[in-house]
């Protein structure tokens, strides 16, 4: 009786959260105005050229993304590093990697030549790397079949918003795909018990993803303060590197709770 009470107050759960999503995505779409692509969007702060490579600091930065994203994947195959339990968590996270790899080489291509041909080459592997991030983070919280269902659903929405921004050049769908998982993650850790350990290490990647936000729209301002050492798109590009970073060590770090203890464990 109580397992069937408890399947009930989780179907009631998921319901809120998906309908919550719907609302979010109505109120975006009605409430907000469409956001062009403009040659505004391509001009950054830091231009210069160095050895020949255009946007230079622009296109190296990405590097770090490259570097993460393969060895997180080849540790998410090997499954000796990482604690990952279940298939559907495997393929979310090894999904991740690739995605974060992948924003290496959009990224850079993209700021070679920034222009409307190529943003998108920048945008949806992130996309991407989002939605397997955000899919594993269902799979632990929620259980495996409705994370891998989010999945299949978070992909297909990252490709309907990439293909509706190109068609219809609004960029809207796009720039609110990447805010999801640091606006849904903190709030559902506290709906939601995580059956593993070092779960604040969600929290604090998070954090970094806003602040990464924050210093990509201070691109100007950061330029101007430092100097004209480095921009902040530039900065934005290392401090989102540092999100892999923080998810990999939690990854190697965390351990499966007790079931018997689990009533008496705070939650994150």
């Amino acid at each position: 009786m109580g397992w069937v009470v408890k399947q009930q107050l989780m179907r009631g759960k998921r319901t809120r959260i998906w309908g919550g999503a719907l609302l979010c995505w109505l109120c975006l779409m009605f409430a907000t105005p469409k956001i062009p692509l403009s040659p505004k969007h391509h001009l950054y702060a830091d231009m210069r050229n160095f050895l020949g490579v255009p946007n230079t600091l622009n296109v190296i930065t990405n590097f770090p993304f490259l570097v993460v994203g393969v060895l997180g994947f080849v540790l998410c195959l090997q499954r000796n590093f990482f604690n990952i339990i279940l298939r559907g968590e495997l393929w979310g996270w090894a999904l991740f990697y690739a995605g974060t790899a992948g924003v290496a080489f959009g990224s850079a291509y993209y700021h070679l030549k920034p222009d409307d041909n190529r943003v998108m080459w920048d945008t949806f592997p992130m996309m991407i790397a989002y939605s397997s991030l955000f899919s594993s983070f269902i799979v632990e919280r929620m259980g495996e079949k409705i994370g891998l269902s989010s999945l299949f659903a978070l992909l297909l929405f990252a490709f309907l918003s990439t293909a509706y921004g190109i068609t219809y050049n609004d960029l809207r769908l796009c720039m609110a795909f990447q805010l999801i998982p640091s606006m849904a993650i903190p709030g559902m850790m506290y709906v939601f018990r995580s059956k593993y350990t070092h779960s604040r290490y969600w929290l604090f990647a998070a954090g970094i993803h806003v602040l990464a936000k924050f210093e990509g729209v201070a691109d100007r301002k950061i330029y101007r303060v430092n100097r004209y050492i480095i921009s902040g798109h530039s900065l934005e590009h290392l401090c989102l590197a540092i999100v892999p970073v923080l998810l990999s060590i939690m990854l190697m770090n965390r351990n499966m709770k007790f079931q018997r203890l689990g009533d008496h464990k705070e939650r994150p």
